[in-house]
């Protein structure tokens, strides 16, 4: 099979991998609080070691959780594109390291930033990636809420903001396959030939409004029938007082987060190639 009749993958997020792992098996609470605390940390400290080892942390974590390489979707061709003309604009910036080829200095300092926050990125849609493909939607809100505990002292309505986060979640991989459908029904309707720019213009702007009306009207449709779900399962509040909290198992990942983190901060701090970066 050639490259171009390869079938394309789409993006699989908010869907857990089917399988057990000691990954899936934790709590949705600590998988949140491990990926704010490596967004601090690379936040603070976005020099290579740092990005590189949440890297392997993630391929790591992948291995345990069963995560295959089929997950991943498919890159276009555009975004390869665009990568290509953002690596040259920014390769024209210089800066060190220089490389002199033929009596000619190249300045690569501009180059190796924009590869240092591609990879940077990537490393972090993919730890995103990991909690989404480890993770049921269902036990989001009940962590969110039992996070949340604290701000409930000042009154705050942490419970709605969890059933909001829920119904969220919920819903958005369920209105993209709608989407779909939506777009692929339209592209089998029979068009009316255009002759002109202008007709063509005006066909493409009726399709759009056609488009967006389906979509609200599907958009509500499914607003309508979780509601009257929700309604018979008993409200809103059941969303978020389901048993949640960790375990041992959680205990062993907080520390083996900050073992990590501590690491990440002395080897950027102290080693010479971060030190000289």
């Amino acid at each position: 099979m050639s490259p171009s009749n390869r079938p394309t993958r789409s993006v699989v997020l908010l869907r857990p991998v089917p399988g057990r792992s000691a990954i899936h098996d934790l709590w949705a609470g600590t998988k949140l609080i491990v990926v704010a605390a490596i967004g601090v940390l690379l936040t603070l400290y976005p020099g290579w070691m740092p990005i590189i080892m949440v890297g392997v942390l993630v391929l790591v974590t992948a291995r345990i959780a069963g995560i295959s390489w089929g997950v991943l979707p498919s890159v276009p061709r555009w975004l390869w594109v665009l990568l290509f003309f953002g690596g040259l604009t920014a390769s024209f910036a210089g800066g060190s390291p220089h490389l002199v080829i033929a009596s000619v200095d190249f300045g690569l300092g501009g180059l190796l930033k924009f590869v240092q926050i591609t990879i940077l990125s990537i490393v972090l849609l993919g730890l995103g990636g990991l909690v989404s493909w480890t993770t049921n939607v269902a036990e989001i809100a009940p962590a969110i809420a039992k996070l949340g505990t604290p701000l409930r002292w000042l009154r705050l309505p942490v419970d709605d903001w969890a059933v909001t986060l829920a119904l969220a979640l919920r819903a958005f991989p369920m209105l993209i396959d709608e989407f779909r459908v939506l777009v692929a029904a339209r592209k089998l309707r029979p068009r009316e030939a255009a002759t002109t720019a202008r007709e063509r213009r005006h066909r493409m702007s009726r399709e759009l409004i056609d488009l967006l009306t389906a979509a609200l009207t599907v958009t509500l449709r499914r607003a309508d029938e979780m509601g009257d779900a929700i309604t018979a399962r008993g409200g809103p509040g059941q969303i978020s007082a389901l048993p949640s909290g960790p375990k041992w198992a959680d205990a062993v990942a907080f520390a083996v987060l900050v073992a990590f983190c501590a690491a990440a901060v002395c080897i950027e701090l102290f080693t010479p190639l971060a030190t000289s970066t």
